[in-house]
């Protein structure tokens, strides 16, 4: 950007002058064709001398003067006519502009801003380059509160700030191809809304388990082997998809669960009474978060295959029931089905995963990697669901932040792809949650499969760079039309740059994001791990990786009384039956001393071929 600093804030210049010695023919250009969102200029693109003077590129801010008020423009698009150099003459161009605003001069203070044009350039109307005080203008949020998060593109000097109360308030979306710094944008963000809100919680679905390394001052890490989220919170549709295994529903098994799981729930609510519900007195469902016992509903499932009249629902109770037994089984569900004791562990688990309270760190980082797809999009659904339900009964004191990383996994714009409860819960914040205080934040680098509800309730949009023409399409279909061309830049944007529009910027910004140290870039710490193994040259530890591949406990330690068998002998062959081991022979030949008043037993002689090498226990014990 091009831009002329002024002497003070009271410099009597005309506005096409760059100081008070040049000549007010040194002019940019004129206007030459105007309509109402677009204008042309003329100008030259070098000297009478044959310099050629850079003033017109793609991308510059420009202001046309027209006396009270300067309307600011955007070059889109530069050319000559005839398309073609004459190196013995000037060279005249056409600059071609997109009409953004207009900076009018108030009495006594700054310059203030406008989106709107209420007069247009006439044709010979002057263009020259804009000042920074202009420019500052152009950007200012008039008031807001407003954070920094690094600085015009075209001016390092400037400040890029956004207001974030209306950032978060409104939703917002960060979209980019991968590898353009997204998740570090991201994490910045993060960080500056939390120094502007400290009331704020935010919960982040992070597929790639790389946040909790970028905030480690804020967060705390949730995985499959630390998170807690009892089978008996999910609602019906949420547990079929874990029981189903992610596969289409059968409807006769649905229906059987619809009916046992709320009989399941009143035998724990009642354990004495009777298991029936009352009608009309009784409100439990299926969908009511109290706890209930597995066990129970198998043993009402067996009860049910035990009745005569029952012949024709026996195929289906037969397949219900291994499908429980297979989910409940299944070492990937121990954070469902792995609690021993039923309680009602409610008020632990909301205050874990949503920190209430947040002891001075408010972020959770939800770490998804390795988890099946199934159980990846129940657990959102419940979480997403949960965070809605618990900002809209707060009223309005629980202040939270819903991020999701790859959002197009759990919102695809296909309706036959993903799994509906998660797209409905989400839905649900995107439309209403801001009424209640539960906000979204979007990250997805193929915005063109996200669905467009999602999309466009997300009134702020940080556009990096995208390559994918559909992409590009459904990024312009939600920028205003008198900013189009600025997305003309999307695929040749630099690293850490994005496009920023909407309800949390004064008016559509290229601007380049803060650099982050080296240590909170999220990822960084798991690729210098690998560039440390990959330095010393050494060897993949396969059984690690095969054992973590399972992902099945290791077996209980071997109690000291028990002798090992050995695997590959059968029972009959020679050498089948060791001999005791040395400390339990010596332990067994010295007689165990009996209580007062006991018969002491005398030492057998016969031997004990069924007590498989374990000596009998004393008659006083039996």
């Amino acid at each position: 950007m091009y831009v002329e600093r002024e002497k003070s804030a009271g410099e009597a210049i005309s506005q096409e002058r760059r100081d008070a010695h040049q000549n007010d023919k040194r002019i940019l250009g004129h206007v030459v064709k105007c309509d109402g969102a677009r204008a042309t200029i003329a100008a030259f693109a070098d000297t009478l001398d044959g310099e050629v003077t850079r003033q017109w590129t793609v991308g510059k801010m420009i202001s046309i003067n027209l006396g009270e008020t300067r309307t600011v423009g955007l070059v889109y698009g530069i050319g000559k006519a005839d398309a073609t150099w004459h190196a013995d003459q000037q060279n005249p161009i056409e600059v071609h502009v997109e009409l953004i605003g207009e900076v009018r001069d108030s009495d006594g203070s700054k310059p203030t801003f406008d989106r709107g044009i209420t007069a247009y350039p006439h044709i010979g109307a002057i263009a020259h380059r804009i000042r920074s005080r202009d420019l500052s203008a152009v950007y200012d949020l008039a008031g807001r509160r407003t954070v920094v998060v690094g600085h015009l593109s075209q001016d390092e000097t400037i400040d890029a700030c956004i207001a974030i109360d209306d950032v978060l308030g409104r939703h917002f979306a960060v979209v980019g191809t991968t590898g353009v710094g997204k998740s570090t944008a991201v994490s910045l963000l993060l960080r500056k809304s939390i120094e502007a809100r400290p009331d704020l919680r935010v919960l982040i679905l992070d597929p790639h388990n790389e946040f909790a390394s970028s905030l480690p001052d804020y967060s705390v890490r949730v995985d499959s082997n630390t998170l807690d989220l009892p089978f008996w919170l999910f609602r019906l549709e949420e547990l079929a998809e874990v029981i189903f295994r992610g596969r289409e529903l059968v409807p006769e098994e649905l229906d059987l669960l619809r009916d046992l799981i709320p009989l399941a729930k009143n035998m724990y609510r009642t354990p004495i009474g009777s298991a029936n519900l009352r009608r009309g007195t009784d409100s439990l469902t299926a969908d009511t978060p109290l706890p209930y016992r597995m066990a129970d509903v198998i043993k009402m499932i067996d009860e049910r295959m035990g009745l005569l009249d029952g012949k024709t629902d026996r195929p289906v109770l037969r397949t219900l029931r291994t499908r429980i037994e297979s989910a409940v089984t299944d070492p990937r569900y121990r954070f469902m089905f792995g609690s021993r004791m039923i309680e009602d562990t409610i008020h632990q688990t909301i205050g874990n995963i949503f920190r209430v309270p947040h002891n001075g760190r408010p972020v959770t980082c939800l770490e998804m990697a390795g988890m099946p797809s199934e159980v990846v999009n129940s657990v959102c659904s419940v979480l997403a669901r949960l965070a809605f339900d618990l900002a809209l009964l707060s009223e309005g004191k629980f202040r939270l932040l819903v991020l999701c990383e790859e959002a197009h996994r759990y919102m695809p714009a296909d309706p036959r792809l993903g799994f509906a409860p998660t797209r409905h819960a989400m839905s649900r914040i995107a439309k209403e949650g801001r009424k209640y205080g539960c906000f979204l934040g979007v990250v997805t680098q193929r915005p063109g499969e996200l669905d467009p509800t999602i999309l466009s309730q997300c009134s702020t949009v940080f556009a990096m760079r995208l390559a994918n023409e559909q992409d590009q399409a459904i990024i312009r279909s939600a920028i205003a039309d008198s900013s189009a061309s600025t997305l003309s830049f999307l695929s040749s944007m630099g690293q850490r740059e994005a496009i920023a529009f909407g309800e949390g910027v004064a008016t559509t910004m290229r601007l380049k994001f803060e650099h982050l140290p080296l240590q909170f870039i999220p990822g960084n710490g798991k690729r210098h791990a690998d560039d440390l193994d990959a330095s010393d040259g050494g060897e993949i530890d396969l059984v690690q990786l095969v054992e973590r591949l399972r992902n099945v406990p290791r077996a209980q330690p071997a109690l000291g009384f028990v002798e090992p068998a050995d695997p590959q002998k059968q029972p009959g062959d020679p050498g089948y039956r060791k001999a005791p081991l040395p400390e339990l022979v010596a332990r067994a030949s010295v007689p165990e001393p009996a209580p007062k008043g006991a018969t002491a037993e005398l030492p057998s002689t016969a031997s004990n071929e069924g007590g498989f090498g374990l000596r009998p226990r004393p008659l006083w014990k039996r």
